[in-house]
């Protein structure tokens, strides 16, 4: 209850701003895991984004964004509900306080349920980005994905991810929780 981000319109906001460079990206990537001598679509960054412009147009741009938008609002959620939920579990066993070992463990475990959650659609919007004209909608590039690829292919890169993903909600609750503790004492004098 009342654990979903209250700037959540503003991150889908700049998730909309900053898309084409995710797209951007993806396709870059894809194309370096091209055998070599393989033709490339692109140069670099910058000729990815004049070529999508001339071969494919301005909305092409933001293709996939469904995906990315859901993506988001997934982890989101599921990196502070889980992250309340971690710790507030870990502070019924005795032993556990609300420090520093406490934060990290919960930033720990949000980022593991983010990766659980969030790891299918950021599959699917990867696939999406890497090849739109394969897939018809979201739905369709799921359904193939699964068809073609089984479950486990919605988990591809989870070590990796969790890596980032864990590292990442350490740091930040962990320093969310000291400068909480910073501005109470402040308010307090």
């Amino acid at each position: 209850e009342g654990k979903l981000p209250p700037g959540a319109p503003r991150r889908y906001f700049s998730a909309l701003n900053a898309y084409s460079t995710d797209l951007v990206k993806v396709r870059l990537q894809a194309e370096g895991k091209l055998p070599p001598g393989a033709p490339r679509r692109y140069s670099g960054a910058l000729n990815a984004y004049s070529t999508i412009l001339r071969l494919e147009g301005v909305g092409d741009l933001w293709t996939g964004i469904g995906p990315n938008i859901a993506r988001n609002a997934i982890i989101n959620a599921a990196e502070l509900a889980s992250y309340d939920q971690v710790k507030q579990t870990l502070l019924k066993i005795p032993g556990f306080k609300d420090n520093v070992v406490t934060h990290l463990f919960a930033g720990l475990g949000a980022g593991f349920f983010v990766v659980c959650i969030g790891l299918p659609v950021d599959v699917v919007k990867s696939r999406m980005l890497g090849n739109s004209s394969a897939y018809k909608n979201t739905i369709d590039c799921f359904i193939k994905t699964l068809k073609n690829d089984g479950p486990l292919a919605f988990y591809k890169g989870f070590i990796p991810n969790f890596g980032r993903l864990g590292s990442w909600n350490v740091i930040m609750f962990l320093t969310f929780g000291q400068v909480k503790k910073v501005v109470k004492s402040i308010e307090l004098k």
